[in-house]
């Protein structure tokens, strides 16, 4: 059984780094062709496709987001994380590590992915 879990700090202040891990169990981040996604979902507007790390460690990211983006992993814990940068309050969000197969193409559709997690809620505010 597949378990992804995020974690990290449920409020941010503005102009701070928002950081988020997203701990797997039950499949290992490299696998072929496996592709770790981040999602996020604000209050009344639809998902949001962040972007992606690979199982060979390739990344993507959203235009719209990319300049404050970093999705990085460590293999040795088996965690994807997620780095957004320079917050406003318009970041606050319900934010989903999933599991994509095949394909890294940007889809906040979640029937494109076999595994989620249950969402952390990020709230930015002084």
């Amino acid at each position: 059984q597949v378990q992804l879990q995020e974690s990290g700090p449920g409020l941010v202040n503005p102009s701070q780094t928002l950081s988020l891990t997203c701990t797997v169990t039950g499949d290992s981040i490299t696998t072929k062709y496996s592709y770790w996604t981040w999602i996020r979902q604000a209050p009344r507007k639809g998902a949001e496709w962040i972007g992606y790390i690979s199982y060979v460690g390739s990344t993507g990211y959203t235009p719209s987001l990319e300049s404050r983006t970093t999705i990085s992993r460590d293999t040795s814990k088996n965690q994807i994380t997620l780095q957004l940068r320079s917050v406003t309050p318009e970041d606050t969000a319900v934010y989903y590590c999933a599991r994509r197969q095949g394909s890294p193409s940007p889809s906040a559709s979640w029937s494109n992915y076999d595994y989620r997690g249950q969402g952390t809620q990020v709230t930015v505010s002084s």
